[in-house]
């Protein structure tokens, strides 16, 4: 197989190997398909969550986030975060 690189990129290998971050030109073809495999992986990662988000929602499952869901929740946190504060506070240190 033969690849074709843009002049930006050919200087862009190119300093990478002056530079000793790498080899070989073949290194820098090795590289760049590992992090589209990766990049790949995790995308068909995410595919599955929202897959699997929108399954559990078709079977009632979730709830809908709104501004108002979100100051509910924001304001029963600080209501335990305060309880357990003063839970804290009512026991003896040893």
């Amino acid at each position: 197989m033969e690849v074709q690189l843009t002049p930006d990129q050919r200087a862009f290998v190119r300093q990478a190997i002056a530079s000793g971050r790498l080899r070989r030109e073949e290194d820098a073809v090795m590289e760049a398909l590992s992090l589209w495999e990766e990049r790949e992986r995790t995308r068909a990662e995410i595919l599955a969550a929202v897959d699997e988000a929108e399954a559990s929602l078709s079977r009632g499952e979730g709830s809908a986030i709104t501004q108002e869901s979100m100051r509910e929740l924001a304001q029963q946190v600080m209501q335990r975060g305060r309880a357990r504060l003063a839970a804290e506070q009512q026991t003896p240190r040893r």
